[in-house]
């Protein structure tokens, strides 16, 4: 922030008042409970904004790639991918206009790589996929969880519409435009493929909200790495661990709490910015304070830097749907092993998934449209993710999910979105903490009784509750569909298991009340949140003052 801006920000902030507006007591008491800073999401923690980057440039178009012929670009499209990995430096593969046909998977696999169309709009660049990932190779990166489905035999089961239906292996991860390093795993299913970590360093203490570790047994780290911190429970069903993250509320941690001693539990992508003999000090703030029994660990974490999808638009046929969890892949980005990466203007039509993304960190994803008749699995889903930032996302399809944290996601932020056909905040369970749903509008159409499930809890029940403490929802504006023929207030309800959110500034046009359990904390509820209608916003504000 400039020295002006600094001085205009700060003279409209005084005891409690912006711009003669009051603001919500969490963020002036100190004695209200915790509110976590949300401010370091996105791509270089929210500090830049994104590049258009510039470096070399290849045209797809030279490797054979003809838009609107009606024929299948994926070899030509295979080869500029192999091309552009050639190049040393920035590289940009530039898409032509028009509509180009692809029926397997491009894998990008370096960092410093731009895949870019000439826009989303219709008269930009389409990516066509008349068939689901189903029909392409089995991706070896996904060996474990096909093998993790056959041996739980994990089914879909709706006995109702004479569904007994094995998972598909796209139901939740998988696309089109993939990006990965090679043989690095995707997500952990199965406790015999844990593998050996490379351990940099040894923590033995930190505290919640900071940015010191005390660590031991130091090997290679240097200032300006990128590593992933690791805390554990392997002391069983009533670790300490677990009342740690969940802050002894009344909910009940499900089984793979720890069933699993050698997954770690939570985990951060953190950035090392000083080292000073037995303390580091970390970029970002800790979700939970460290203790000697959570065996916490600085690992190793390979990753790409600086990749860029953008400027294209996705469109799938509409195929019939069986069944949730089945879903055949009609999935347009699969998002692993990034840091310092975006994704933006992406129009998505008639997906199962538009955007999935396991693995990654500090990256944003912005400007992005789902639209069409097919109803989809997710649209931009969030899952073992930190620190990711999804801006101006607009949903008109319907989805099971259509805003959603998933297992190991923390402090990722939804901002700036609007949800049209039937919206539902969803937190997936699977110790999954302290995310923000910020400044989202909601059109909804309550039920007879007046009331609505907008905040949803999915997942399995191992992974119960649905959330940890201190989830956020900051500003949620709910339109109700013919708002002059309600004649009492809207209940808003849904989640049972989340224990100790914070929900801030819930209004619309009609009053509501709202039931959010347990032990949320609740302010501005029917009251505009106009004075700061972006916590995200406010508290980059604040940090970069």
């Amino acid at each position: 922030m400039n020295r002006q801006s600094l001085i205009i920000f700060c003279s409209i902030f005084i005891n409690g008042i912006v711009m003669g507006q009051k603001i919500p007591k969490i963020l002036t008491d100190s004695k209200t409970d915790y509110l976590p800073d949300f401010s370091y999401a996105g791509y270089h923690f929210g500090e830049k904004t994104l590049p258009e980057l510039e470096g070399k440039i290849i045209s797809a178009t030279d490797f054979g790639v003809k838009a609107n012929d009606g024929l299948d670009d994926s070899k030509a499209l295979l080869k500029a991918i192999d091309a552009a990995n050639s190049i040393d430096g920035n590289v940009v593969l530039q898409l032509p206009p028009g509509r180009i046909i692809l029926s397997d998977i491009l894998y990008i696999e370096r960092s410093n790589f731009v895949l870019r169309g000439a826009g989303s709009s219709d008269a930009g660049t389409e990516i066509y996929c008349p068939r689901p990932l189903m029909y392409c190779k089995n991706p070896e990166s996904l060996s474990e969880l096909r093998e993790y489905l056959t041996t739980f035999d994990k089914r879909q089961r709706e006995p109702e519409n004479n569904v007994d239906l094995p998972f598909s292996q796209y139901a939740w991860s998988g696309g089109f435009i993939w990006t990965q390093i090679p043989g690095e795993r995707v997500k952990s299913y199965l406790d015999k493929y844990e593998p050996t970590p490379n351990i940099l360093a040894r923590v033995s203490s930190g505290n919640r909200g900071g940015h010191i570790l005390n660590v031991s047994d130091i090997k290679g780290l240097k200032v300006g790495d990128i590593v992933e911190l690791q805390l554990f429970n392997k002391d069983g069903e009533n670790g300490s661990i677990l009342t740690d993250l969940y802050k002894g509320a009344n909910v009940k941690p499900g089984s793979h709490h720890w069933k699993f001693p050698k997954l770690p539990i939570v985990r951060q992508q953190v950035e090392i910015i000083k080292i000073s003999k037995s303390k580091i000090t970390i970029k970002t703030p800790l979700t939970i304070s460290i203790k000697p029994d959570y065996q916490a660990q600085l690992v190793e974490w390979k990753h790409l830097n600086e990749v860029g999808i953008e400027h294209i638009r996705f469109t799938f046929p509409d195929i019939p749907r069986v069944a949730h969890h089945v879903e055949p892949g009609n999935n347009a980005l699969f998002l692993t092993r990034l840091f310092n990466s975006w994704v933006k203007d992406i129009r998505i039509t008639n997906s199962d998934s538009g955007i999935l993304a396991e693995e990654v960190a500090n990256i944003s994803i912005q400007d992005i449209v789902t639209e069409g008749t097919h109803l989809a699995h997710y649209t931009v889903t969030l899952g073992g993710v930190h620190n990711v930032l999804v801006k101006n996302l607009k949903i008109y399809n319907e989805a099971v999910h259509p805003l959603s944290f998933n297992t190991f996601a923390t402090k990722n932020v939804y901002q700036h979105c609007e949800i049209f056909a039937n919206p539902l905040l969803d937190q997936h369970s699977g110790a999954n903490h302290q995310n923000l749903f910020d400044d989202i509008k909601v059109h909804i159409k309550p039920d007879a009784d007046h009331s609505y499930a907008l905040f949803g809890g999915g997942g399995a029940e191992y992974w119960k509750p649905s959330h940890g403490p201190f989830s956020t929802f900051w500003n949620i504006i709910v339109e109700v569909e013919n708002p002059n023929e309600i004649t009492k207030p809207v209940l808003l309800y849904g989640m049972k298991d989340g224990p100790f959110a914070r929900i801030i500034g819930v209004s619309g046009n009609q009053k509501f009340e709202l039931k959010y359990e347990p032990d949320a904390y609740i302010e501005f509820l029917n009251s505009p949140l106009d004075a700061i209608p972006s916590l995200y916003d406010y508290q980059l504000q604040k940090r970069l003052k």
